[in-house]
């Protein structure tokens, strides 16, 4: 049975052409859907039976079920684990500011990327989540908090260039005025650096910010935290960010997660300076979160506000990430990963 989340509403219009049904019918089913937060057929009461019958027939309402929340107490965050029927776990974090609610999605079930500083990928990618399903973890996060979700990012469980089609169309939903209406330049898209990819995504001239996971300056260092690192080099990496640039006019942001002792020296930030120098860019800096199977410490304070300083003295805009969630585990995998070890689900466990 097909998810009506993966449709379009040309998609959804064709089908009921198809069945014998009127097209404006599927501007209403999306409305109950994603204005009205009904997601039972048979609710929908402007619909007549006979419609209703052939959507539960062949279709259905794939939305999660929250199986644990977790409410920060030093801010205002929440994580979500959901269920999929398939029995797959992912996350998602709610983060709320004045300026807005702000959700953090995940694009994959684990991931293959291998980078030493996330929790997602430890056991590897399970599988890619469907466009419908990316989709749905707004949708019940929002009926969870009561508050509309104004901004999002991709940059939850999973590496989403790698699940491009899927990530593609969500894209282009989730920015319609019939579905959640959340324009492109309120979503961020999070890559490790996947370069045929990034080139494909600027010549969709979408307008949405490209955030690089770069964390090292030179090949030689990435390469230790990064696999993939040792399929594309730095240097192919930024000349596809220029290309991005050039297509889209867009600033690009650069993740930097700073390591104690392996990549937050004076001589790093210099290296990082020379680096951008001259980009349309700007850099996060990320006090690394501790995963358990790593031996990466947080940088001290003083090492992360000199990293910054030197950068912002050459000229490189530049944030410190605020650690939001912290005391929620609320960094990539790490609930789903202590949940499913809870569980026994986890090899070796």
């Amino acid at each position: 049975m097909d998810n009506i989340l993966d449709l379009s509403l040309e998609e959804l219009k064709q089908w009921m052409k198809d069945n014998g049904e009127s097209e404006f019918r599927a501007k209403q089913v999306f409305h109950w859907i994603y204005k009205n937060n009904q997601w039972d057929f048979e609710k929908m009461d402007n619909l007549p039976k006979g419609t209703k019958e052939k959507l539960i027939k062949c279709f259905e309402i794939d939305i999660p079920q929250i199986i644990e929340v977790y409410k920060s107490e030093n801010d205002d965050t929440h994580k979500f684990l959901y269920e999929y029927k398939d029995g797959n776990i992912i996350e998602t974090v709610v983060m709320k500011y004045k300026h807005g609610n702000s959700i953090c999605v995940s694009t994959q079930v684990g991931c293959r990327m291998g980078c030493k500083f996330c929790a997602s990928t430890v056991e590897g990618m399970v599988r890619n989540l469907s466009s419908g399903e990316i989709i749905a973890q707004i949708l019940k996060a929002q009926e969870k908090i009561g508050e509309r979700i104004s901004n999002i990012v991709l940059m939850g469980s999973g590496e989403p260039l790698d699940n491009y089609e899927n990530v593609i169309k969500f894209l282009s939903l989730v920015n319609a005025e019939y579905c959640l209406n959340i324009g492109q330049r309120h979503i961020t898209l999070s890559t490790c650096g996947i370069v045929p990819k990034i080139k494909e995504l600027a010549d969709k001239d979408y307008q949405i910010t490209l955030a690089i996971s770069l964390h090292a300056a030179n090949d030689e260092l990435r390469k230790t935290m990064m696999p993939i690192a040792n399929k594309y080099s730095i240097n192919e990496i930024i000349e596809a960010c220029k290309y991005y640039i050039s297509k889209t006019n867009r600033r690009i942001t650069f993740e930097y997660a700073l390591v104690k002792d392996v990549n937050d020296s004076a001589q790093s930030a210099e290296e990082l300076v020379k680096l951008l120098k001259g980009i349309l860019c700007h850099v996060n800096l990320i006090p690394v979160n501790k995963v358990r199977e790593n031996n990466f410490e947080k940088s001290p304070t003083n090492n992360i506000k000199n990293f910054s300083n030197i950068l912002i003295k050459k000229g490189i805009e530049t944030t410190i990430r605020r650690e939001m969630g912290s005391d929620i585990n609320a960094a990539c995998g790490q609930l789903r990963r202590s949940y499913l070890k809870s569980k026994n689900y986890l090899r070796g466990v």
